[in-house]
């Protein structure tokens, strides 16, 4: 879990996931959404790959980059009870600021 969340503090990496949303993209693609170099581009995927957050899948002399969710799904389920946390408190924040509607 740290691991990912230290991979994703980086912008670019999670530009990377966003464009990956839409399925399989080559290096090329990538290179064009971040506006990077080519090199760039790839240090990313590989810092990614190794957090387990891309596959990748060669194809002829193109490199095609999918989006694992696996690592996601870990990281949704540990930010659950943390939600969990914030919707309590504005449920009670709401009770105290509408007239009429008791405290939770």
């Amino acid at each position: 879990m740290p691991a990912v969340l230290e991979v994703l503090a980086e912008p670019h990496r999670r530009q990377i996931l966003d464009a990956l949303r839409q399925g399989e993209q080559p290096v090329g693609v990538l290179v064009d959404v971040l506006g990077a170099s080519q090199p760039a581009v790839s240090k990313h995927l590989r810092v990614l790959r190794e957090a387990g957050l891309v596959d990748v899948r060669p194809e002829g002399q193109r490199r095609l980059y999918r989006l694992r969710p696996e690592p996601l799904l870990e990281l949704d389920a540990w930010l659950e009870p943390y939600r969990q946390m914030w919707r309590i408190s504005l449920d009670k924040l709401e009770g105290h600021l509408t007239p009429g509607v008791p405290d939770a």
